[in-house]
């Protein structure tokens, strides 16, 4: 211990003030247990403060302003200004509402709040050291402990974030002014809604992406109804090609681009392949997120991450020490908020001796591209991958009378269910409000409900909610406003 540190003790010690570590604390404070929650930045983690939240507030804030800008056909005929200092203040009350909340729920509930950044000192102990100098430090000692340090932008060899010529998803969500350029590395879901938001904006976007389409791990007419979009918008694609380089060029830079190799190996140099070179303002790396395990001194509790930085668990959020947890992003793919909500809820539960596990059948994904994507459990493949006789049912939103009222008809929800016993085992949607839609199909998953429970269900009239209904209808053979398989 360090000379001047204090040590207190607590039940529960959850380092991480994220959408995992944050519910996990509460959870905890709500089964009476003595909960102390470490968070060296700002409550809310990377979620609230430099991901989920900001990005749907441009996201809905940049499609509003290329909406009223591209309404002609409705007889409204307007040219937008948009003022991005002011979007971006509405944006920030908007997270700071939400942070500022999530600390009141917090104290609400009996949470003990340390600010500070904590590493292990032992098995049953850490040390927080405080921001600010002369501030000091602490030692906590603890029952039990859990992880939920989340996730950072990964940054690829020679695309260092400087926040100026090379930036981060966070930066692009605080930038002061709207770029005329924007090279995008990566097709991923950070980079597709960001190239949205800032295309949307006015801004000339050029996309870089080493696979073959965007989205990659959705299939392949879900990925083409977003491509097809955003295309729409003038983004640009280059498919296949791997950054290799930038450099300074008047007040822009210029990024240069070659062809990815087919094995995985090592791309070819500018010089000995057809290169790209990309005129831009700033070029947005969003190659993905790698788990903060590498800031707490794992060792000294004894813990040891995978090859990819994360800590394994069980079906409880138990690490291989069963009184230290790990949830959220350093837990493991797929990298999702609301998943470490669930499992931050289920580690407090089952710290507190309640009956909880982890069942990730049912848990949902969401894009908030324009359109956007929902999925949840299997798809077609999957379902006979597993051993499954898949039926499938499908609705496209051109025959949605609402769908047809927004004016967004592009897209379909699709139903994916055991044919022998009708149980739903999936569904993907692509088109307007999938995030919400899905939840549908998540509950029908959750509870065990078949085709014939989905279809016979009445759904409001006209809503886009009955594109799932007719989903189902169409799996059964039946679905009225299309045609059936």
């Amino acid at each position: 211990m360090v000379v001047g540190d204090v040590t207190t003790g607590t039940d529960v010690l959850v380092i991480g003030a994220g959408p995992g570590g944050y519910v996990a604390a509460i959870r905890a404070g709500q089964l009476d247990l003595d909960v102390t929650l470490v968070e060296r930045d700002a409550y809310g983690g990377a979620c609230l403060n430099r991901g989920c939240i900001p990005s749907k507030a441009l996201i809905t804030s940049s499609k509003l302003a290329h909406d009223a800008a591209n309404a002609e056909e409705m007889g409204i005929h307007a040219n937008p200004a948009v003022d991005l200092s002011q979007m971006m203040n509405w944006k920030n009350d908007v997270v700071d509402g939400l942070t500022g909340g999530v600390e009141k729920l917090c104290k609400a509930n009996g949470v003990n709040l340390v600010e500070g950044t904590a590493e292990f000192s032992g098995e049953n102990s850490v040390r927080v050291v405080h921001a600010g100098e002369g501030q000091g430090s602490e030692s906590i000692d603890f029952e039990h402990c859990i992880v939920a340090t989340g996730s950072r932008p990964i940054q690829i060899p020679g695309f260092e974030f400087d926040g100026e010529n090379v930036i981060s998803s966070k930066t692009a969500l605080e930038l002061e002014s709207v770029p005329t350029e924007l090279v995008v590395v990566g097709a991923g879901y950070i980079g597709m809604e960001l190239a949205c938001v800032y295309a949307q904006l006015g801004t000339d976007v050029t996309v870089v992406e080493m696979l073959d389409d965007v989205l990659p791990p959705y299939e392949d007419d879900v990925s083409r109804i977003v491509r097809k979009h955003a295309t729409s918008l003038g983004i640009d694609f280059h498919f296949g090609y791997t950054a290799a380089g930038w450099e300074r060029a008047g007040d822009g830079i210029v990024v240069t681009a070659t062809p990815a190799a087919a094995d995985g190996g090592e791309t070819a140099s500018a010089e000995e392949a057809d290169a790209l070179e990309l005129s831009a303002d700033k070029v947005l790396v969003a190659v993905g997120r790698q788990p903060v395990t590498d800031t707490m001194n794992l060792e000294a509790a004894g813990l040891e991450t995978d090859e990819n930085g994360f800590l394994p668990t069980d079906d409880r959020a138990r690490t291989e020490k069963d009184h230290i947890f790990a949830v959220g992003d350093v837990a493991g793919e797929p990298m999702l908020a609301h998943k470490a909500s669930k499992e931050g809820q289920v580690a407090a539960e089952v710290i507190a001796g309640e009956p909880a596990a982890l069942d990730y059948v049912s848990m949902p994904a969401a894009v908030f591209t324009t359109p956007e994507v929902g999925t949840v459990g299997l798809t077609q493949a999957e379902a006979e991958a597993q051993g499954f006789d898949p039926v499938v049912g499908k609705f496209p939103f051109s025959a949605s009378g609402r769908a047809m009222t927004a004016n967004e008809t592009d897209g379909f929800v699709r139903i994916v269910a055991d044919d022998e016993s009708g149980f739903v085992l999936g569904g993907q949607i692509v088109g307007p409000e999938a995030s919400e839609l899905v939840a549908e199909l998540a509950l029908a998953i959750e509870m065990g409900a078949t085709l014939e429970d989905v279809a016979s269900t009445v759904h409001t009239h006209p809503t886009l909610s009955e594109a799932v209904m007719e989903a189902a209808e169409n799996a059964l053979g039946h679905a009225i406003h299309t045609l059936n398989r």
